[in-house]
């Protein structure tokens, strides 16, 4: 019961202000700086960050590859999921969810992207990482199954962990779902971890990684990003490697 209506789903704050002389490089630059420096809050919206030594560490690692913006949403996909996935009742690992969130845009950063669609580079960073870290194979599969699917509808079939990383994601990108959540608990995670114009550097993070490796893009929303602002961006098609194959008809 609780996975079928989990299913219907699917379907301090930094402040920052930049100086006018500065330039974007500067600015960034200053919000980076800023960021860097910043303590978690330890609880939010009534969810509790958690700190053990293993979510610290990734913390860490997070915030030294992550751009400000894209950190911000790892973690509010790491609160609306955990606040979706309450809503619901469903019962997960706290710890495995906050770190598959944290991780699952690695394949956007400078460090991790390449060839690869982005949640499956994401995925093998995060799960090389954790390997490296301590946190054992069953546990390390449950993460690189929550980014490596968090585009894909078949995270909803998956394991909590998995589905409710996509949940999260998909609330902070589009607001699906935001509908669930508890009343006021929007606010206090936007409070927590603002946006930082999310909408628009989101969409040039993206189209970055597809001018680089437009061959990563395939049937997610990258496709769509690229389709509309990647000049002369074009994917193969299936039907053209259907009538490449090496059989007569």
């Amino acid at each position: 019961m609780r996975r079928r209506d989990f299913n219907k789903l699917a379907g301090t704050a930094l402040i920052w202000c930049a100086r006018p002389a500065m330039s974007a490089m500067q600015k960034d630059c200053s919000l980076k700086d800023a960021f860097d420096r910043r303590p978690l809050q330890c609880e939010v919206a009534g969810v509790r960050i958690p700190d053990s030594p293993l979510a610290d560490k990734a913390t860490e690692f997070a915030r030294q590859h992550y751009e400000p913006h894209l950190f911000n949403h790892a973690m509010r996909t790491f609160l609306f999921g955990f606040l979706l996935g309450r809503a619901t009742e469903l019962h997960f690992d706290v710890e495995l969810l906050y770190l598959a969130s944290l991780l699952h845009d690695l394949g956007l950063t400078t460090r991790f992207r390449g060839e690869l669609p982005f949640e499956i580079q994401g995925a093998q960073a995060a799960g090389t990482f954790l390997t490296g870290a301590g946190l054992g194979p069953d546990k390390v599969a449950t993460v690189w199954d929550g980014i490596a699917l968090h585009c894909s509808a078949v995270s909803q079939y998956k394991k909590p962990e998995v589905a409710l990383v996509a949940a999260g994601a998909g609330a902070d990108v589009v607001g699906a779902s935001c509908g669930r959540l508890p009343v006021g608990s929007k606010d206090d995670v936007l409070r927590a971890f603002p946006r930082l114009d999310f909408k628009n550097r989101f969409v040039r993070t993206c189209s970055d990684v597809i001018r680089l490796y437009p061959r990563a893009a395939g049937n997610t929303f990258m496709r769509d990003i690229g389709e509309r602002h990647v000049k002369d961006f074009k994917v193969e098609n299936i039907c053209d490697a259907i009538q490449r194959s090496p059989f007569d008809e």
